[in-house]
């Protein structure tokens, strides 16, 4: 594994959407030691603009705990070599001569309404589909800043930075657009290159963004006075990873990419396969497919769906409601419900905002007619069989569509932790789930650093195999006796 037999570490920067990170690994003599040295929170910030409340991001906030975070690993650390940055997609913020204006929009925040029948006015679709090959998320950037274009921000901004490039921008003073999270902008074509045309169309800002930074290059040190504050006086460098944070996560997924599918399943659960290109169809449109970059120019062939978010927002609202809500203690008790509920479609556009998620769940019931779960455990239970339908409809439709005979599918994440979600989905699927590791994003980040800095060499499959080795999965079979009545289930979820 190790090209050197020094002693060296390297720290990756792992920001959610719900809570961010610090993670230190210990890559030497053919060793891979993963340790979590900071956590903190992350959740939207309610401001009030002036006819409205809108939800923002607290990045420099964000950016305290993370340099807190990268000072703790390097008094943890003897050989503190470089520093990675990933985190969701598509949010940015825009700058002015280098100083950012304001702070950034949340992407749950109702703004890019307006965006999505501005884009569309200009260009449908299906006709948008098949210029960048991305799946319709209200929230994806291309609308995002067709909002800022209808509000006149953009007028005062000169550039803008995805998250992490920012986070990026901000300890080495280097701008750029790492590829991975560029790709889930809507703004590149499948070529690979910025869509001038669509921009000048759309009458977007051409050249907003910088240009593209390939994953794995090496952005410069940290800046003088950064490394001071945060006591890394020997400046380590700092990486382009796969900034997407699913980007990262599929790099560390110990899979053989030719029989297998993938479930990255923290907040959202991204649901899907790797090509060697891009597959661009009509079918895929409608199926509401995406293409996006994952690390070494493979492509991440997948749907979204909402994820873990269900369950995380139905804990905080019984919390809200005086409830002391614990997730472990409620899954065990869904584990032991017997009664049967159809599975609800975990795509609906009303389970994306924060708030009162078991009523919007019992509402979507009710307008159907149907007997809505009313108890917690029978609440919980729902959203896991949902999801679980949900996820098992994806993988056969990327299997469908991609003409891959997938055999395995591997869940990575926090929701790999969650055992009823993952016998739950091999048991939709009849075929079995290799659940871990949890830490798949923080692993994907460190190990394409530690590439970077000749710590490992070799291919994606080299570095999956480490982790195999490092890590191995835990196994789920599919229980056959329930399968057949789940595979009828799948579809009613998704209509």
């Amino acid at each position: 594994m190790s090209r050197s037999s020094r002693s060296a570490q390297v720290a990756a920067i792992d920001l959610g959407a719900t809570s961010g990170r610090v993670m230190l690994a210990d890559i030497s003599q053919g060793r891979l030691e993963l340790e979590q040295v900071a956590r903190f929170d992350n959740g939207p910030v309610q401001i009030w603009n002036g006819n409205r409340t809108a939800l923002h991001w607290d990045l420099p906030g964000l950016f305290r705990d993370a340099c807190a975070g990268l000072a703790e690993a390097g008094r943890q650390s003897d050989n503190l070599v470089g520093i990675g940055v990933d985190s969701w997609a598509v949010d940015y913020a825009l700058l002015r001569e280098g100083r950012m204006l304001g702070l950034p929009h949340h992407y749950r925040d109702a703004r890019t309404t307006d965006g999505v029948e501005a884009v569309h006015a200009e260009l449908g679709p299906v006709d948008l589909y098949l210029r960048n090959g991305l799946q319709f998320l209200p929230f994806t950037t291309v609308y995002q800043l067709a909002a800022e274009n209808r509000d006149g921000l953009l007028d005062e901004a000169d550039s803008a930075l995805l998250i992490p490039d920012l986070i990026t921008y901000w300890l080495t003073g280097r701008r750029g657009t790492e590829r991975t999270n560029a790709s889930t902008t809507g703004l590149l074509g499948i070529n690979g290159e910025w869509d001038v045309a669509m921009m000048e169309r759309l009458a977007l800002p051409v050249g907003l963004f910088p240009d593209i930074v390939e994953t794995g290059t090496d952005q410069g040190p940290l800046l003088t006075d950064v490394a001071d504050r945060l006591g890394l006086v020997e400046r380590p460098h700092v990486t382009a990873v796969a900034s997407h944070d699913t980007a990262s996560a599929v790099a560390a997924i110990p899979m053989d990419p030719s029989s297998a599918a993938y479930i990255s399943c923290g907040t959202w659960g991204l649901v899907g396969v790797e090509l060697e290109a891009p597959e661009v169809s009509r079918a895929g449109w409608k199926a509401n497919f995406t293409n996006e970059v994952g690390a070494d120019g493979r492509i991440r062939y997948l749907h979204n769906v909402m994820g873990l978010w269900l369950l995380s927002e139905t804990v905080r609202q019984y919390q809200r409601d005086g409830y002391r809500a614990d997730l472990a203690e409620l899954l065990a008790q869904a584990a032991e419900v017997t009664s049967g509920f159809e599975v609800f479609d975990t795509d609906d556009a009303r389970f994306l905002p924060p708030g009162d998620m078991p009523g919007r769940i019992r509402d979507w019931y009710a307008e159907r007619g149907m007997q809505p779960p009313m108890t917690r455990p029978e609440m919980v239970r729902a959203i896991v069989e949902s999801l679980a339908a949900a996820f098992a409809h994806s993988v056969r439709t990327a299997a469908e569509l991609s003409r891959k005979d997938v055999r395995t599918v591997h869940m990575v994440g926090g929701g790999s932790q969650n055992r009823l979600l993952c016998q739950l989905t091999a048991d939709r699927l009849g075929l079995p789930v290799q659940a871990g590791p949890v830490e798949a994003t923080a692993l994907g980040n460190v190990l394409i650093t530690a590439r970077a800095h000749d710590l490992i060499d070799g291919d994606l499959e080299a570095m999956r195999t480490i982790v195999a080795d490092r890590f191995p999965p835990q196994h789920y079979a599919p229980r056959r006796s329930r399968s057949t009545r789940h595979h009828a289930a799948v579809g009613a979820g998704k209509a």
